[in-house]
C-alpha cells in the first residue's frame, strides 16, 4: 500500500482528475495550498533580509491505492499535469504502514479503493 502525494499546478487540476478517472483511480483528497519550488519569485530586501515575497497558488493530491495501482497512478498525473515548465510540481510515494476503512472496519488492502 502506497500514500501517493502530487503536489502541482491549479490550472492542471481537471485534466489531472480526468486522467485518474480514466485509469480507474478513485478515492483521493485535493487540498488547496501555496509554495515555491524552483519557480522565479520576486525577492526583496527587508530590514537587511533577503526575503522571497511570493507563494504560488497549487493543488496538494493525496491518494491511497494498492502496489497494483502505483505506476498507472504515477502516471496519470505525470501526464495530466505537466506543462514542461518549471513549476510543474513534484509527486511523492509514501508507504504506508496501515490503512482502516472507518465505515466497515475492513483494514489495509481491502480498505483500499481501488483493490487489484
Amino acid at each position: 500500500m502506497k500514500l501517493i502525494v502530487a503536489i502541482f499546478r491549479e490550472e492542471k487540476l481537471s485534466e489531472t482528475l480526468e486522467a485518474l478517472f480514466r485509469a480507474e483511480v478513485r478515492g483521493l483528497t485535493v487540498t488547496h495550498v501555496q509554495g515555491h519550488g524552483g519557480e522565479i519569485e520576486p525577492v526583496e530586501t527587508y530590514r537587511g533580509m533577503t526575503v522571497r515575497m511570493e507563494l504560488n497558488d497549487k493543488v496538494r493530491l493525496e491518494i491511497g491505492v494498492s502496489e497494483h495501482f502505483v505506476d498507472a497512478t504515477v502516471q496519470a498525473i505525470l501526464s495530466a499535469a505537466r506543462t514542461g515548465e518549471v513549476g510543474d510540481g513534484k509527486i511523492f510515494v509514501l508507504p504506508v504502514e496501515k490503512i482502516y476503512r472507518i465505515r466497515t472496519g475492513e483494514e489495509d488492502t481491502a480498505a483500499v479503493t481501488p483493490v487489484t
